[in-house]
């Protein structure tokens, strides 16, 4: 059985969004509350995490997960690796370093942005992280069987991974080739970033082309993700939306 734990499921900002005034911003639904986009995997009692950001310490807290065999990123961004320092107390209770793996692109700027992590003399306290490369070919960590999934973000290439053949997670998308159209087709659980209703964006998918394109490999169930405040109130769109299509909220967990 795979457990999938949405631990945030708010685009970069986040929501609230400090300084505006727009009305999501003061829902009193929990459901509206989105820190960063991750989600926790567990299986046979071995956990890994797809992106690491800002909020990574307090998500692990409540989510109160505390062991992590790896950690996949989707790409360099911001919201997606900021969590790292935040690894330390893992490492050092697991007496190992923590494994990440990522585009050669996307490790080798976590190393430009936590030098001290790479130090050939570190001071006690230090991240401690392996670094693993990942190209197009699938691979296996802590008992999963992980596929890497071309995804474009605007002009950027980045990856989304195919988690042994049933659930797949993409985020920070606005086109996905055909290759990796044909890796999830019928898939039983796909996750997609939606960041607002119809407007297009340059580099994410609008609820509408996240829907089409659920629709299009007739995954049995999509879940959508990286929300902005702009998408509107969660129960509002949730009673929009088909069957078997949901707005992912954080804290929500789904088993396969």
């Amino acid at each position: 059985m795979l457990k999938i734990q949405f631990l945030g499921t708010g685009t970069s900002q986040g929501i609230p969004v400090i300084g505006s005034d727009h009305p999501v911003n003061f829902s009193t639904d929990p459901k509206d509350k989105r820190l960063r986009s991750s989600v926790l995997l567990t299986k046979n009692g071995q956990n890994i995490l797809i992106d690491c950001g800002p909020d990574f310490r307090q998500q692990m807290l409540r989510a109160n997960a505390r062991t992590l065999e790896a950690i996949l990123f989707t790409h360099e961004h911001n919201d997606h690796v900021l969590g790292i320092d935040d690894t330390r107390s893992l490492s050092h209770f697991a007496g190992k370093p923590m494994e990440i793996y990522g585009l050669e692109r996307t490790l080798d700027e976590i190393k430009n942005r936590f030098p001290y992590a790479f130090a050939e003399e570190k001071y006690p306290g230090a991240p401690n992280l392996n670094l693993n490369y990942l190209g197009n070919t699938a691979f296996e960590v802590a008992g999963y069987k992980i596929e890497p999934l071309a995804v474009e973000h605007g002009n950027l290439p980045i990856i989304g991974f195919l988690i042994d053949q049933k659930f797949a997670y993409i985020t920070d998308a606005s086109f996905l080739p055909e290759t990796t159209l044909k890796k999830i087709k019928n898939v039983e659980i796909l996750v997609l970033n939606a960041l607002r209703k119809t407007e297009i964006h340059h580099s994410h998918f609008t609820l509408e082309q996240a829907l089409e394109i659920s629709n299009q490999v007739e995954a049995k169930s999509a879940y959508f993700t990286h929300i902005s405040l702009t998408l509107g109130f969660h129960e509002d769109i949730q009673d929009e939306l088909p069957k078997n299509r949901f707005l992912a909220f954080d804290g929500l967990e789904i088993e396969i």
